[in-house]
Formats: structure tokens, sequence, C-alpha cells
């Protein structure tokens, strides 16, 4: 079994209050939840306009396996959504 964590920095352009911020990051976390069955939160930056981190968890059997569905997630997000410019992002697996 293999667990992985996906990180991903976003920058949200035209983002005027915390509540606005809410109201575009929120769908990103619900899509990738159900799109991929994976575990999503917004995990960092929460009072920073402009800027969201967001944490992807996924369990599967083998390294590859994780791997390949994370980057799946990431290529996902760069062709949906737009508006929101994909920072960085960042793989680890936990043992």
């Amino acid at each position: 079994m293999s667990v992985g964590l996906l990180t991903i920095e976003l920058r949200l352009h035209d983002t005027f209050s915390l509540k606005d911020k809410r109201s575009r990051v929120k769908p990103i976390v619900q899509r990738l939840r159900t799109r991929f069955n994976v575990s999503v939160s917004e995990t960092a930056a929460h009072d920073v306009l402009r800027r969201g981190v967001i944490s992807v968890a996924c369990v599967g059997v083998s390294d590859r396996h994780v791997q390949g569905q994370l980057q799946n997630v990431v290529n996902h997000l760069l062709v949906w959504r737009l508006d929101v410019e994909v920072v960085d992002t960042h793989i680890e697996f936990v043992a």
C-alpha cells in the first residue's frame, strides 16, 4: 500500500475579499474530491487573498499508481481552471 500527498500552491487573480477567495477555492476542492475520489483540503494561506494552498491525499496499491493519480489531479486543474494559476506542486510519499 502506498500513500501520497500532493500540495498545490495557487495564485488567485482578481480576488478582492476572503469571501470571494473561498467562493473560488471551494468548487476546486469539491470537484477534485468528486472526480478523482481523493481527500482534498485547503491547508494553508487561509487569510491571504490571492494565494491558496490545497493538499490532496491518495491511497493506492503502488507508488506508481498513486503518482499517476496525483499527476492526473494536477493536469486536470491546469486545463480546467484557467482563472487560477498553479504556482507550485509537490508530491511526497508517506511511509
